[in-house]
Parts: C-alpha cells; structure tokens; sequence
C-alpha cells in the first residue's frame, strides 16, 4: 500500500506542475504552501515504509494531513479563481484517492 501511495504521490506533484505557475503568479503563498504539503504525502509514506509500527503510524497521519492540506489548498486556488476546476481535475482526483487510501490506512 505505501509503495502505490508513493506512485500516487508523485503522479500528484505531475498533475500539479502546470497549475502551480498560474497560482504563483497571483499568490505565491498558497503556492508554496501547496507545493510543500504536496510534498510531504509522499516523503512521509516513504519514510513510513521502513519505520517501526509507532513511527509508522505517525508518518500516515502526517501524510494524511498533509493530503487534506494539499486538497484544500488546490481548492482555495479553485475558489480564487486562480485555476479552474476543470484544469485542476486531475490533481482534485488524484489527491481524493490519496485522502481516502490514507483514511483507510490511518482508521481500518
């Protein structure tokens, strides 16, 4: 399950890619923001993989926060009207399937 997460994590920050200069371009803060807790999901499952069942644990619900940030960040981008909904489809997507992988993970 992390080794699929990590994919979907890096299948996200491609998604991402072409937004990102658009956002910045109007509000480099949510950009950052953005790109840094895009970041941590994948870093955290990473680290989760190999880490001991307290750490491991840990690292999930890190990276499950940082999902939900990441969603909610793209989304603010979205309500500002920074990107449109349809541009930001596939990372909305992608981050939908990571918040609910990470549920389950995090509450099963």
């Amino acid at each position: 399950m992390a080794f699929q997460l990590e994919e979907l994590s890096l299948e996200l920050i491609d998604a991402l890619v072409p937004l990102m200069p658009r956002i910045k371009n109007r509000d480099k803060a949510l950009e950052d923001q953005i790109r840094r807790a895009a970041s941590s999901i994948g870093l955290n499952v990473a680290e989760a993989a190999l880490s001991d069942p307290g750490n491991k644990r840990a690292r999930f619900h890190t990276a499950a926060g940082s999902a939900r940030e990441t969603q909610h960040a793209l989304r603010q981008a979205i309500a500002w009207r920074h990107v449109s909904a349809g541009d930001a489809e596939r990372a909305l997507g992608l981050v939908r399937r990571i918040v609910a992988i990470l549920w389950k993970i995090t509450h099963g």
